[in-house]
Parts: structure tokens; sequence; C-alpha cells
């Protein structure tokens, strides 16, 4: 969670729409890590039902039909991020109210809330805050200098974008901190930032330039043992393979994290086009990666969020087959046999008297 929040923040999520696992990955991240005290969901498609019944987390917190209709908080965040980042009047006459009750408006869309006009002159009226995420002011290219030869660099992939990625990637952060590996989470999009207090939302970067952002972010964390760079899109989906690749080259990763849903056939907004099959995303990514580093994958998260118990087993049985390579849901189980792979990989390039 960023620690620049008041544990006392009142926090309303405006997901106007778009309350899926899916649309919603912003406001499910907040609600999954707890990122100060959310109150409600504003949808006025949904009103009346609860966060836990549409996102799958955030238990009994209850959805308002508008921002008039919800308690009262210190902060609107737009919990979505529509493709293209276009601006519907339902979300907009939310967030004119909220700026107009001089809440703070927190936004990771590609539409910047700093560049309207009529926003901007309402935030200096009622001294409301315009956070807009993803703008950055990224313009260096990568000079590939060396990275700190004992900080690990680990990086989450997918077969294609909405798979969990973040979660996986703060998870494992998580869980190797807490086996005496400090760890830092580099948070490459707007919601990892939220969670995290930092980073960088690098598929707003100018191409030229997102292999350097990312290097910046690795570079800025040295002291520590380990890193985990958040992955975004996928090589298997057309529409954001860019920004992967940059993350992929400006990171230069020693380990790598498979992440994919489970029971997904298609690319996701692009049906119906077909997802490769996984060893054939795998071998890409091993392709890619190793053109100018030595890496190697440690393990598969799977994302199993739409299969039983049964279901779960045996699917976790046969792609650990298909691909030899241990896989957990870090969600239904936990993150502890991804986070020893990770450790016995640090061993093993300590061994070698790796450098970076």
């Amino acid at each position: 969670m960023s620690q620049d929040r008041a544990e006392t923040e009142r926090i309303l999520l405006l997901t106007e729409g778009r309350t899926t696992p899916l649309s919603a990955k912003t406001a499910t991240g907040v609600l999954r890590y707890s990122l100060g005290q959310v109150v409600g969901l504003i949808d006025s498609t949904q009103a009346g039902r609860t966060a836990g019944e549409l996102l799958g987390v955030g238990g009994d917190i209850p959805v308002f039909a508008a921002l008039g209709q919800a308690p009262e908080a210190d902060t609107l965040i737009v919990g979505i991020a529509p493709a293209g980042g276009e601006l519907s009047g339902p979300l907009r006459r939310e967030i004119r109210g909220a700026i107009e009750r001089g809440m703070r408006v927190e936004s990771g869309m590609h539409f910047f809330l700093n560049d309207d006009e009529e926003f901007s002159r309402l935030a200096k009226r009622s001294g409301s805050m315009l956070v807009d995420l993803r703008k950055n002011d990224a313009l260096d290219v990568a000079r590939f200098d060396a990275f700190d030869p004992d900080c690990l660099r680990l990086h989450t992939v997918g077969n294609d974008c909405c798979v969990g990625k973040m979660v996986v990637s703060v998870e494992l952060a998580r869980g190797m901190t807490r086996g005496g590996c400090e760890t830092k989470f580099v948070a490459t999009g707007q919601t990892g930032m939220l969670i995290e207090g930092d980073g960088c939302a690098v598929d707003a970067v100018v191409s030229d330039f997102i292999a350097g952002a990312t290097e910046r972010l690795v570079l800025a964390s040295k002291g520590h043992d380990a890193v985990v760079v958040e992955g975004q899109g996928s090589l298997a989906n057309p529409r954001y393979s860019g920004v992967t690749m940059g993350l992929l080259h400006g990171c230069l990763p020693q380990g790598l994290v498979m992440c994919y849903e489970a029971g997904r056939a298609e690319v996701v907004g692009l049906e119906p086009m077909p997802l490769p099959p996984l060893e054939e995303v795998i071998a890409s990514y091993l392709s890619v990666a190793n053109l100018q580093h030595p890496c190697r994958f440690i393990g598969v998260a799977i994302n199993s969020r739409l299969l039983s118990g049964d279901e779960y087993r045996r699917e976790k049985d046969l792609v650990q087959e298909r691909l030899n390579l241990p896989a957990w849901d870090v969600v239904r189980e936990s993150v502890d046999g991804l986070v020893d792979e990770a450790l016995k990989l640090r061993r093993q390039l300590a061994d070698k008297g790796s450098t970076c």
C-alpha cells in the first residue's frame, strides 16, 4: 500500500458501466490490497450490488448509482481504464461532481484530467487535486548501464493482457521480502503505482523511451536484493505487444514468470483471434529475452478464477506436465512455491558468480 495515504482516508471507486474483473482492474487492485479505506463503488448499472459479488474482492462494499448517493469521501479513484482513454458522459458527470466537492481525483486513463479545461477550472475553484497517473516525462533512451549484480531481476509476462501479472508481481515481491530477500515491486502501470506509491505507467511512454523508462525504474531500486518488474500486455496480443517488448529489453530479466488465465481461448478484445498454445508463447518470450541476456522461466502463475477446485487441480497437473515448469495460483493457494523458485535462481546465479 502507498505509504503517503492517511489511514483515515475515505475512497470511492468510479467503475461506471464496467464493474467486471477485466474492465475494472484498477478498482480490483485497490480493493485487493486495501488501499486506504474504500467506502463504495459508483456504477449506475450495478447499484445495490456489492464489490465482492461483481469483482470477487471487496466483500460487502456497496455499489451506488451516483456520487450524490454515496457516503462522503476524500478521494475518487477512476477504477477503470477504457481502451483509448475515452471519457463517456456518465464518467464525466461523476468526475465533475467530485471536483466540485473539492475531492482528490486520481485517474489512470490515457485521457488526462489536468488537460481538460473544464476540470482544471473547477479544480482551481474548489481546491480539488487532479492526479493523472499515466502522465510522465520519460524521455530517456536505454543506456544498458550495468545493473546491480547482486540484485536479482524478475519479470512477469503473460499470454494476454488482463491475466493477473500485477497481482503475481506484488505477491511475489512481498513473499520474497517475508523470506528474507528484500524485494522491490516495480510498478509499470497505474494500478501498481496506486499500490506501491511510485513507478511509471510505461504504456503512456513514447515507444522509443519505454526501455529507458524501465531501465530507470530498475536502477532506482538499487540496494534491494531483488526486483519484480510488473509486466504489461503480451507478445501474443498485437494491440499491446510493443510495450511488452520495451519492458523485456529495458529490465533484461534473469527470471520470468508465465501468467495466464485458465479457460481463455481468444485474445481479449480481439475475438475471434485465437491465443497461441502456451508452449509457443513461452518460446517467443525466451527468444526475445535471451537476445541480449541469459534468461529462463522459473514458474507458471495460473489465474483460475473461472475454475472449480477440481477443475483447477486438473489444470495445474496438465500445465506442469505440458510445460515442465512448476505452477500455482498465487491467490487460490499461496505464493510460497514461486518464492522458493525465485530464491533458488538467486542462489544459482550467486554460485556461478553471475554479473548483471
